[in-house]
């Protein structure tokens, strides 16, 4: 009886303790994800890379992270401090109507985008074509959208990808990629430019990789990130960008085994449909470029991400990615730094860019639209910013699709040059004159 009695208090002290240790996390925890940030000092940044945390955005001082109980335990057991910052982003809650109303106001919803590349293909019957290329684990179409002069036709031309909204709620990165496909239609007749690189060319836009995410992060919670496949042990999701095959899950600190993870690779490489649907539509197109557009930090970031180290097109990507920063600043003054995805604040494996340059050899680019702006809708851009970010990244893909016509052009099969028929004397005579 004694033992028995003495094991009691082991286990009441045992739990004692623990609930002692994670008061402090309990008493700020919200049951939902709360947004914390983190005091930027070398060291902690060091820390923070091996740590698979949803990071948000960083400003000069600052790093602002969506953290769940098990990252803020991660961080206290890290003995790296952090302050509540939930509170500074409510203003953009679904819970409130969008200035033109509706949650998502200007913004597209998945219904409202299906709507629209339907329209664009029967308004441009001649330049635009819409494509189902897959099914979301909730069954919705994912779509892509041709523009070429002669869509109809196959042709051996300079071919684009853009893509857009991986993570759900980068709301922004559904409208950049939407409203170039929708200009470019809009202005061929008129632009001599568009005219002519579309008389070149196609250009492909998967504008929604992730619809389920986007509707989640619509309806029900604004800051969910990835997409909504049943993990089967209470959680939820997959991060697209990190279940690409392309040194998929190499290691655990540019990706996550865990399922409540944001940053969750999946069971296996390509396990999702949405990536599944990217990799099949992808492979065999023979694409020049491709762009994935996320939202914060206005910087284009090009592989590798898995390391630090340089990839074999190091050079001519930093190139390309110093003409887009320039082009797009000219639109706004608004600048974009670029750089060697691997040397940010944290690595990546198994993401998009990585994938089609390990794979194919293609260069690729993330661009990171513009960050929060505190004073008008949190870490979310406002409506009005909607026109001016689009207006700034227009140029740089116009650079990229001359880029990627002058690529193809060097690379593509040539028919053999005809052979000129002799000419006649007295042309000879002429010339010898």
């Amino acid at each position: 009886m004694m033992k028995f009695s003495e094991t009691i208090k082991k286990i009441v002290i045992v739990w004692l303790v623990i609930l002692i240790v994670a008061s402090p996390l309990l008493a700020q925890y919200s049951g939902e994800n709360d947004i914390i940030s983190i005091q930027k000092i070398p060291d902690v940044i060091k820390a923070l890379r091996g740590m698979n945390l949803d990071i948000l955005f960083q400003e000069k001082e600052k790093i602002y992270i969506v953290a769940g109980i098990q990252d803020l335990i991660k961080l206290q057991e890290a003995g790296i401090a952090y302050s509540l910052e939930t509170h500074r982003f409510a203003g953009q809650s679904a819970q409130s109507p969008a200035a033109q109303g509706g949650i998502n106001g200007d913004y597209h919803s998945y219904l409202e985008l299906e709507q629209d590349l339907f329209l664009l293909e029967s308004s441009f019957p001649q330049l635009a074509k819409v494509q189902t290329i897959g099914t979301s684990h909730e069954q919705r179409q994912l779509y892509a959208l041709e523009i070429s002069a002669r869509v109809h036709q196959e042709e051996n031309e300079a071919k684009i990808i853009l893509l857009g909204c991986h993570h759900a709620r980068e709301w922004i990165s559904v409208e950049v990629p939407y409203l170039i496909g929708k200009h470019l239609l809009e202005n061929y007749a008129s632009d001599q430019e568009i005219r002519s690189l579309l008389n070149q060319s196609e250009i492909w836009i998967i504008p929604l990789v992730n619809p389920d995410g986007l509707v989640y992060s619509i309806y029900t919670y604004r800051y969910w990130r990835k997409n909504r496949r049943n993990n089967g042990d209470g959680t939820y999701g997959v991060d697209p960008n990190r279940n690409y095959g392309y040194k998929w899950g190499c290691d655990d600190i540019g990706s996550s085994p865990d399922s409540f993870s944001s940053v969750y690779r999946g069971p296996a490489p390509f396990s999702e449909p949405e990536t599944q649907a990217v990799r099949d539509f992808v492979t065999g197109k023979n694409f020049q470029v491709l762009v994935t557009y996320h939202n914060y930090s206005q910087i284009i970031l090009y592989p590798w991400g898995y390391t630090e180290e340089p990839s074999p097109l190091d050079d001519p990507m930093h190139d390309m990615a110093a003409h887009m920063a320039a082009r797009m600043e000219e639109v706004n003054g608004t600048p974009y730094e670029f750089g060697r995805a691997g040397d940010s604040l944290y690595l990546t494996n198994g993401d998009t860019t990585d994938w089609i340059l390990g794979v194919f050899g293609v260069p690729s680019f993330t661009i990171e639209l513009p960050p929060v702006d505190i004073l008008s809708g949190g870490f979310y851009n406002s409506e009005q910013d909607i026109i001016p970010i689009f207006q700034e990244n227009l140029p740089a893909v116009l650079y990229l699709i001359d880029w990627a016509i002058e690529e193809h052009s060097l690379t593509a099969p040539h028919p053999p040059p005809v052979k000129p028929e002799p000419l006649r004397n007295k042309s000879r005579e002429v010339i010898k004159k």
